[in-house]
């Protein structure tokens, strides 16, 4: 039986956020689909999702880029490429079709700035939106106007997860493994740790301060003094 997930579940864990009842309603309708129907699971799911997304309030991918940001971060087409990013700064469609164009699928004249970040879990690029689209049933510009509802914000993170089977890292309680599956590494990781304890406290009604550790290897029998050390795993 899947957890109900209640309209007062949400508001304590996205407190502040505005746009709360709408939130719940693509939450309760959309997550049970993706088998995200447990406390461990929608914990891990909205503390992931709120991290990546700003406490959902920030949907769409911020391309307001100065010229020497744009020469910092992107260097390989602007610096490396000749191109005079002063040209480019504070100019969104102009920087994403540079940027984004010619790769991930992006094989038409708008496609970068088209298929730019959407979503709570940054939907980008043509191949993710055109195969994210084929699960709903729409063209990849139909999902380019899908993700910017609640509804499609939360579906096309749901079908990263489960592309990325992270429900099975979810039941473990595995925070790390959860935040290099959505990051590619751990950055922001105390910060998805403390919405990960939070909601957890608030969807099973417990009060928690760390999630369960990992069982720990058994201690090595001590060498004799004339061995050479033994070697250590470092997790």
């Amino acid at each position: 039986m899947s957890f109900n997930l209640t309209l007062e579940h949400i508001s304590a864990i996205l407190k502040g956020n505005k746009e709360v009842e709408a939130w719940h309603k693509a939450m309760a309708k959309v997550l049970p689909k993706y088998k995200i129907d447990t406390p461990e699971r929608i914990a891990g799911f909205l503390a992931q999702c709120g991290h990546e997304s700003n406490n959902f309030t920030v949907l769409e991918e911020n391309l307001q880029y100065r010229a020497e940001t744009l020469d910092k971060i992107f260097p390989k087409y602007f610096v490396k490429a000749g191109r005079k990013a002063s040209d480019y700064a504070k100019q969104p469609e102009k920087i994403a079709n540079i940027v984004y164009g010619g790769r991930m699928g992006n094989n038409q004249p708008g496609d970068g700035y088209l298929f730019r970040g959407r979503g709570i879990i940054q939907l980008t690029g043509r191949d993710n939106y055109t195969n994210f689209g084929k699960t709903v049933n729409k063209s990849a510009e139909e999902v380019a106007s899908y993700v910017t509802s609640k509804e499609g914000a939360i579906e096309s993170a749901c079908w990263y997860w489960n592309s990325r089977n992270i429900n099975k890292a979810a039941d473990a309680s595995d925070i790390v493994a959860m935040t290099k599956l959505i990051n590619g590494g751990t950055i922001g990781l105390e910060d998805r740790k403390k919405h990960y304890l939070h909601a957890l406290a608030v969807l099973t009604g417990k009060e928690v301060h760390h999630a369960p550790a990992a069982p720990k290897a058994a201690a090595p029998s001590a060498a004799p003094a004339a061995s050479a050390p033994a070697s250590r795993v470092l997790k």
